[in-house]
């Protein structure tokens, strides 16, 4: 019976579900994380010593007593894919690794869970028995005992890459490096309101790259002294020289930008250094071919800043740097590419495309790494860097140990290509990402460095690589659409921004039209819209959707600085008028060339006038009069509106209203009855005077009996002698006459 009872809770417990156990602690070889940090020489000679350095750390659950870390030394490598394999292998093999190194290690001891601690081990080249020349794999282990494991065993092993060669090779590769000085967009398309036109900023970030320690200015350092190619944004270089004087970083409580001497520095650093290499100039703001060719196309007019692009690009570089650089080369993001991005490439005169091999990849059967040129069609070369040596200090490279990895990865794939056919020179490019973060620089600077002993590389800049003999069986077809990227196509332009584009450039159109400087407007709004095309914005539509925004809402807000002042209705109150129609404009600079034209609703009751050409100084309002007529009474609406020289309305119609007042016949007889008594009146007082000036004349010629008294009373008669008595109501004698006739054309309208 209790066994009965006590079956389903037996089958309850064991439906619960399992408590989720704690990661079990590695064991075995792996049990010891080794990291390699530094490594010298990165390519030793014969009679070097290898000196290696790093961290090791117990990640296992026991303590390690007896440790020791000692070198291992594998067969030389057979081919690239080799290398590779053996960068991501784990855990050690004897049979790959090799043995430990007698008599050369270092003695570690205690080891307790966690713990970690720093090691170096030399070992002199002679001791390595490296045999011909080639690329050796290099195990640093750790060996010691664990309680559980009381013998010696391999606990921890990291694998590195030594390069061998006594001699330098009898045909060295030819090795171009891309030194990419690219940063995002920093500058907007205002100015402020002065005549400096000072540039107003996005952010004040760009100051952090080019100061010392800074991403750009590290680029600039080390590739002063390095066997490279400048490939630069000129954008970054317009931006940088607008830092050297005056500028405002965006938003009312911005402060002013105070970077002048870092700009003024930077670009004094890399006028020096580009003196010495060749320089390659990107189309302004390094426009995204890919979007283009994938969603501008179908847009009008987009491709068409490609060329500006270009032009643009020599003269900044001549202007800011005073070299003249290459702009026939092309770089489409990640160097893939496909027809229809190759023929916006070249659309613009760029001939030499930039692409990548996992893009145009080997399809011959080639047992070696081809040169780099390979023509195309259409007298277009395409230079394909090695996607390998161009990916291998992506990363963080911030860390010592993944710095010293890569480059000694890429030093053993560089002799490895040369390995593949000693008998046959080649060229190879490499084209890093864009913008890489100082601590990758320096890691791609030692990678160089260590290669200047040139004992199977020698440098050669991008002019160079794209007249290199090519390769007859390498790739040479350019891949369809079809087969470009899908990861890299989400992060792409879309079709949207190029249309928004086109408005913007429309609008921009429509406004300079009217203006009297229109380089000031033209320019900053130009640029701008060609970095609303740049590569940088790929796979952040956010920050692209709001940058095309704020263009446009800039825009919109200078283009309303024009607009006619809203009027009251008016009355008009006789046959003939004048209308005044008031323009504001609240630019800096003048405006001209517009038309002004008032539209009557009822132009047999209202008859407006012709339209008037307008010019306005900068910062002032003008009024402008319109002769008008009027035909009947009543009321009339009136449309006032701007036209650009071209016909096209400029900003929105201003409506009010007429009232037209017509004078009657009977009211006309009443002013002309006023006017004639005004007129009778003024007879009676020039008759009346005269009379009293004869008089005065008479009384002074005549006897004593004849004169009036001395104090000018007047006889018994009771009146001056011949005149009428004065009324209250009649003129006095100094009242001018006033003008009676009809209201002329220059009476202004009731407000």
């Amino acid at each position: 019976m209790a066994l009965v009872t006590g079956a389903p809770l037996l089958v309850g417990l064991l439906q619960l579900p399992h408590a989720p156990s704690a990661q079990a602690a590695p064991t075995g070889s792996r049990t010891v994380d080794v990291t390699i940090e530094k490594m010298s020489p990165s390519a030793p000679s014969k009679g070097d010593k290898v000196t290696v350095s790093g961290t090791l750390t117990n990640d296992g659950s026991a303590t390690i007593t007896g440790a020791h870390v000692g070198m291992n030394r594998g067969s030389a490598l057979g081919g690239r894919s080799a290398i590779e394999a053996v960068s991501k292998r784990t855990g050690y093999l004897a049979s790959l690794d090799g043995k430990e190194i007698e008599d050369h290690t270092a003695e570690i001891g205690k080891l307790e869970p966690g713990a970690s601690r720093p090691f170096t081990l030399s070992v002199p080249v002679k001791d390595l028995d490296l045999g011909n020349d080639g690329v050796y794999p290099l195990g640093i282990s750790l060996s010691g005992h664990t309680q559980a494991a009381p013998y010696e065993q391999v606990l921890g092993i990291e694998r590195t890459f030594l390069p061998w060669q006594e001699a330098d090779a009898d045909k060295e590769t030819q090795l171009t490096y891309l030194w990419p000085l690219i940063s995002t967009t920093h500058l907007t398309a205002e100015t402020d309101a002065d005549a400096q036109q000072t540039p107003v900023f996005r952010d004040d970030d760009l100051a952090a790259e080019i100061a010392p320690g800074g991403r750009l200015q590290q680029m600039v350092a080390l590739g002063k002294d390095l066997p490279v190619t400048f490939v630069i944004d000129p954008d970054l270089l317009a931006t940088v020289d607008a830092m050297t004087k005056a500028y405002t970083v965006k938003g009312s409580d911005g402060p002013t930008g105070k970077n002048q001497a870092v700009a003024k520095q930077w670009l004094h650093e890399l006028e020096e250094a580009v003196k010495t290499h060749e320089v390659i100039a990107l189309p302004f703001a390094d426009p995204d071919l890919a979007s283009l060719a994938h969603h501008g196309r179908s847009v009008p007019s987009a491709l068409s800043h490609l060329g500006p692009a270009t032009e643009l690009s020599a003269l900044t570089v001549d202007t800011v740097l005073g070299v003249k650089p290459r702009t026939d080369f092309a770089w489409p993001a990640e160097g893939a590419v496909d027809s229809s991005i190759v023929d916006v490439a070249t659309s613009a005169g760029a001939h030499n495309v930039i692409a990548r091999s996992d893009s145009l990849r080997e399809t011959g059967g080639l047992p070696y790494t081809p040169t780099a040129a390979r023509p195309i069609g259409g007298g277009n070369t395409a230079i394909v860097a090695d996607r390998g040596l161009s990916r291998a200090f992506e990363g963080d490279m911030s860390k010592p140990g993944n710095a010293t990895e890569a480059v000694q990865e890429f030093l053993a794939q560089t002799q490895m290509i040369n390995l593949q056919a000693p008998d046959r020179q080649r060229s190879i490019v490499v084209a890093p990402q864009r913008m890489p973060s100082a601590s990758q620089a320096r890691a791609m600077a030692a990678a160089l460095r260590a290669l200047e002993s040139g004992r199977w590389t020698q440098p050669l800049n991008l002019s160079g690589a794209a007249k290199a003999e090519p390769d007859r069986a390498a790739t040479r077809q350019v891949p369809s659409s079809a087969a470009y990227p899908g990861s890299l196509r989400r992060q792409e332009l879309p079709t949207d921004s190029f249309r928004q584009i086109k408005d913007t450039q429309a609008a921009l159109n429509d406004f300079q039209v009217i203006l009297a400087q229109p380089e000031r407007v033209v320019t900053p709004f130009g640029n701008a819209m060609m970095r609303e095309m740049s590569t940088q914005w790929r796979g952040d539509a956010l920050d692209a959707t709001a940058y095309r925004n704020s263009v446009r809402s800039y825009l919109n807000g200078l283009t309303r600085k024009v607009h006619l002042i809203k009027k009251s209705d008016a009355t008009l109150s006789g046959r003939s008028a004048t209308i005044p129609i008031t323009v504001q404009n609240n630019l800096v600079q003048g405006v001209e060339g517009m038309m002004l034209e008032l539209t009557s609703s009822q132009p047999n009751r209202l008859d407006v006038g012709e339209p008037q050409r307008i010019k306005v100084d900068g910062g002032h309002s003008q009024s402008f009069k319109f002769n008008t007529t009027a035909n009947a009474n009543g009321r009339a609406s009136v449309t006032a509106q701007l036209y650009t020289a071209d016909g096209k309305p400029y900003g929105g119609p201003m409506t009010f209203q007429v009232n037209v007042t017509e004078i009657t016949a009977t009211v006309m007889l009443v002013i002309a009855g006023g006017v004639l008594l005004l007129v009778l009146a003024g007879v009676r007082i020039y008759l009346q005077r005269k009379r009293t000036a004869a008089q005065r004349a008479e009384d002074e010629s005549g006897g004593d009996d004849d004169l009036a008294d001395e104090d000018g009373t007047k006889d018994d008669t009771g009146g001056t002698d011949g005149d009428e008595p004065e009324q209250p109501s009649d003129p006095t004698p100094d009242t001018g006459s006033e003008n009676s006739g009809p209201s002329g054309s220059g009476e202004k309208v009731d407000r």
